[in-house]
């Protein structure tokens, strides 16, 4: 059955919707106002004031810039404990601490480019480790030039440890889970700052992990793998008892390369301005033209939605993949005069809930100060 909303004004498209997609968002909205928002509060500052103490100014400085600037992220991230079908305040903690290592890995490793690539990936093994109980715990500070963080990085790798396990699907979902977490050292290439030397590496990087099966480019492939929302995924199904191999196979082969392609695209797509601006890495500077980039992307954003309704529990995952478009079209970025049409094109590629959310997260982003963010 499909509930059509009208909106007042008669140009515009009705926006339709199946039950089961409605009583998806209303679970989710409900778990998220009742306890979610509180708990992201709750957790982000009990961080947050660990950020604060941490000895080694820079350190110091790349944590809470993390936290400020990223608090999307983090939000995004914990969108994730909708999926079991009860709450999990455990999981909650888990892909808090995961997403707030990994976006403070990406501001530190990013601030020491200089150095070289093998500090980034001596960075990002971190979150590898953190949810591989058994690999040993490495110097992750090895070759970068501050190292005094506090306990910061190993308390954060610490929870992710000590709550895998304990997660009742974890031995099933584990091999999907470290694969695509190894993924993820991807990373340390995009931070090189020598263009050549960078797009070099992410194409040797593409080529040795065959990034070709999917008819990707090789920016495409590095690009999927620059998000860790397949970890997320996968943590969220290990959360509840009896999940299947198959299950997790589905979603690996979902969220990489398609759902997590698409979000690194329509990040940099935001971004893009502003990397051109300070000569940062930008994924979707690699397509040939503006109108090719817009054409990939809505079909990305076409195949990404598709994809995550026919997953188990596949209204859910269609709320979460509708949420993450619509973070990033939020943007005031992606609501420029240069821009909005795009945008908009956008968000009628992903559908009517995509629509829907925009202007709710624009709110959103007022709020907690976060329009470009």
């Amino acid at each position: 059955m499909l509930v059509r909303l009208h909106s007042g004004n008669p140009t515009r498209r009705s926006l339709v919707f199946s039950i089961p997609t409605l009583l998806a968002l209303a679970a989710a909205t409900g778990r998220e106002l009742g306890w979610g928002l509180r708990a992201v509060s709750r957790e982000t500052q009990r961080w947050r004031s660990l950020a604060e103490s941490i000895p080694d100014y820079a350190l110091r400085q790349d944590a809470l810039k993390a936290l400020n600037r990223k608090r999307g992220n983090i939000e995004g991230a914990a969108l994730f404990w909708i999926l079991p079908r009860h709450r999990s305040p455990e999981l909650l903690r888990l892909l808090i601490a995961y997403e707030i290592l990994a976006d403070y890995l990406d501001c530190t490793s990013e601030r020491a480019a200089c150095v070289g690539i093998k500090n980034g990936l001596q960075l990002h093994r971190a979150l590898l480790e953190a949810v591989e109980h058994t690999l040993d715990v490495s110097d992750y500070y090895l070759y970068h030039p501050w190292y005094d963080d506090g306990g910061y990085v190993r308390a954060l790798v610490q929870v992710c440890r000590e709550t895998c396990p304990r997660l009742p699907s974890y031995p099933t979902i584990r091999p999907f889970l470290a694969h695509a977490a190894s993924l993820t050292h991807v990373l340390a290439l995009n931070h090189e700052p020598d263009p050549d030397r960078r797009d070099a590496a992410l194409k040797r990087w593409s080529r040795d992990q065959g990034g070709d099966r999917h008819d990707l480019t090789w920016f495409e492939s590095a690009g999927s793998a620059s998000a860790w929302l397949t970890v997320l995924a996968l943590l969220a199904l290990a959360t509840e008892p009896g999940r299947q191999e198959l299950e997790a196979r589905l979603i690996y082969a979902t969220y990489l390369p398609w759902i997590s392609l698409t979000c690194t695209m329509l990040d940099s797509y935001a971004d893009a301005e502003e990397d051109a601006q300070n000569g940062d890495h930008s994924y979707i500077s690699h397509y040939s033209s503006r109108e090719e980039a817009t054409t990939r992307i809505a079909g990305l954003i076409r195949r990404s939605m598709s994809l995550a309704k026919g997953l188990p529990g596949g209204h859910r995952h269609t709320v979460i993949t509708s949420c993450m478009i619509a973070l990033y079209l939020s943007k005031d970025t992606a609501r420029t005069p240069e821009t909005s049409a795009i945008s908009a094109s956008f968000a009628r590629a992903a559908g009517p809930l995509t629509r829907l959310l925009v202007p709710v997260l624009r709110i959103w982003r007022v709020l907690y100060r976060q329009r470009t963010a």
